[in-house]
């Protein structure tokens, strides 16, 4: 009886383990297939244009040349007429980030910096210009070098970054919602984030 006894005991026993190191090993890949569709989501997502613009503009150009000396001078000038179209856009896909398996954490550790396109479309009007003082190829870069350091100028006042920033957490509030759908938690450096809205205090 007693060894009766102890054999449905050792079986028990066995049975138990086996069971356990099932659901272990069935833990474990859920962990694994968890943690592989995080990275593949990061790695698909591509270059997101978030913030498109658009500038107007129009220059009095000018330059004075003086010819002998006091005695003369020769002016050339044009009227020209700038529309730009500005997008910022950033490329999701070098996003540096660790995966915690562990610790069911993803950790996003640096965001690309914005990529910013300004493409100007000059038109000229009104060319003036003399034999003394003709218009040259320079006068073309220096009317670009003017229009670019203005544009950027009313890039840095307008609402254009901050619209971009917007989009940019908005576009990671993706990321909050896999990782809390998969029981993970999402951080950004070392600041855990438990909620959408705290990913509008972050400093991106």
């Amino acid at each position: 009886m007693r060894k009766i006894l102890f054999g449905v005991i050792i079986t028990l026993v066995i049975l138990f383990s086996f069971k356990y190191c099932g659901d272990k090993q069935e833990d474990r890949m859920v962990l694994h297939e968890s943690s592989e569709l995080i990275q593949e989501q990061i790695k698909n997502v591509g270059k997101l244009v978030v913030t498109e613009g658009h500038f107007s503009e129009v220059f009095n150009y000018k330059n004075s040349k003086d010819i002998f000396g006091d005695y003369f001078t020769s002016e050339k000038k044009a009227l020209v007429v700038v529309n730009a179209d500005v997008t910022i856009a950033y490329d999701l896909s070098k996003i540096e980030f660790k995966v915690d398996e562990a610790n069911k954490t993803l950790t996003i550790l640096s965001m690309p910096k914005e990529e910013i396109k300004i493409s100007p479309d000059l038109e000229y009007y009104d060319i003036q210009s003399d034999f003394f003082n003709p218009f040259e190829a320079k006068d073309y870069n220096d009317i670009k070098n003017i229009v670019k350091a203005s544009l950027d100028k009313k890039l840095e006042a307008s609402d254009l970054k901050a619209n971009a920033k917007n989009r940019l957490i908005s576009e990671l509030s993706k990321f909050y919602i896999l990782t809390n759908s998969l029981g993970w938690t999402l951080k950004y450096n070392e600041n855990p984030v438990y909620t959408i809205d705290a990913l509008q205090g972050l400093k991106l």
